[in-house]
């Protein structure tokens, strides 16, 4: 794998090198060695060799020419190539494409690295082929990436190194069954090419936009499809009815608190299958499948993109599915002041339940 890496590296450079707009980009690539995470005790079996990582990752560097940009320190965003051996027959190699943020601390020689994306996996499972994946039902995942590094940009001229530790999750949201899904806890390495900043490159400081402090009203629909844990009990719709207030704290970050219901047809299907296949449960076939919850959320703004985060509590819940708490987290797009559009991940602590598209009116 090492040596798929330098050859990546080594073709990427010139091709940055000859770029029409220098000091504006940049390129990394690196390796990653770590472990399976234990998050759910099914996947004791999966838990054995040591899973590898090469991310190939582009950066577009910004210095301020939006006012987002300023607020966060001067954020890279791009693209990154992820090739991921498990190591192991059973889940195979996954190769993924994301969309990534870096954000700077430290004089910026401490990258956050946040990516989300899609992967596709060589050997999900198959009841007949490969019946002991129980972690990836499908061979289309969604992936997340969050890493902390120490960056070393001009150790050689323009070459340089980076050190530090990633998460990598992948899941494929519970469209089909089985899904427990994977968290790799890597350690890395990378090299990096970074173009000095000609003069005329400086960061842009000192702008000022104010902040719209009203409360604000917003309703979203969101939906998509899921399965059961159970297997063979198919992949139904779901949808999501909410409604929120919001208020903005400063310039970069929003509060949230509101109320949803949900409708998912997964659930009225497991339902009659857990009362009909195990009878001490007492579960009744026409128990309701609908639940109602609160939430509190937090969104941090960049541009017209926002990075949220929830977390809610089912005050209506007649069938007992996962628990009673949930976790919301993934991305906003405002086409403008009042319309936007989201793709965001629910969850149950480490268990995913849906991957949700929805949109929605601040009013």
């Amino acid at each position: 794998m090492l040596r798929w890496m330098l050859f990546l590296f080594i073709l990427a450079g010139p091709l940055i090198a000859q770029e029409k707009y220098p000091g504006k980009y940049s390129f990394d690539v690196s390796y990653g060695y770590g472990s399976i995470l234990r998050h759910n005790k099914n996947i004791a079996h999966l838990v054995k060799a040591h899973p590898e990582v090469v991310t190939l990752g582009f950066n577009r560097k910004t210095y301020g020419e939006k006012i987002w940009q300023q607020r966060y320190n001067y954020p890279d965003w791009g693209l990154s190539f992820q090739y991921t051996d498990f190591r192991n027959e059973v889940l195979g190699e996954n190769f993924g494409l994301l969309a990534h943020y870096n954000f700077y601390f430290l004089n910026r020689n401490l990258r956050l690295h946040l990516a989300q994306g899609i992967s596709y996996n060589t050997h999900p499972f198959d009841l007949q082929t490969n019946p002991k994946n129980n972690a990836f039902g499908s061979p289309l995942l969604a992936s997340t990436a969050l890493g902390l590094y120490y960056d070393l940009p001009y150790l050689l001229n323009d070459f340089g190194l980076l050190f530090g530790i990633s998460l990598y999750h992948h899941s494929n949201g519970s469209v089909k069954a089985p899904n427990t899904g994977t968290n790799i806890l890597s350690f890395e390495m990378a090299l990096s090419y970074n173009q000095r900043v000609p003069e005329e490159n400086v960061f842009i400081t000192g702008e000022k936009e104010e902040v719209d402090t009203a409360i604000h009203w917003n309703v979203a629909v969101s939906g998509g499809f899921n399965s059961s844990d159970y297997l063979n009990l198919g992949t139904h719709p779901f949808a999501v009815v909410s409604g929120y207030a919001d208020k903005h704290l400063g310039n970069i970050s929003t509060v949230q608190l509101g109320a949803e219901i949900f409708f998912s047809e997964f659930l009225r299907e497991e339902i009659r299958y857990v009362a009909a296949a195990f009878p001490k449960r007492e579960i009744d076939p026409d128990t309701d499948w609908k639940r109602v919850g609160i939430f509190a959320g937090h969104e941090f703004r960049l541009g017209d993109i926002g990075l949220l985060s929830q977390i809610g509590y089912y005050l209506y819940y007649p069938y007992q599915y996962e628990g009673r708490v949930y976790l919301r987290v993934g991305g906003k797009y405002y086409f403008n002041d009042m319309w936007f559009a989201t793709l965001t991940i629910k969850a149950h602590a480490a268990n995913a339940e849906a991957i949700e598209f929805g949109a929605g009116i601040r009013l």
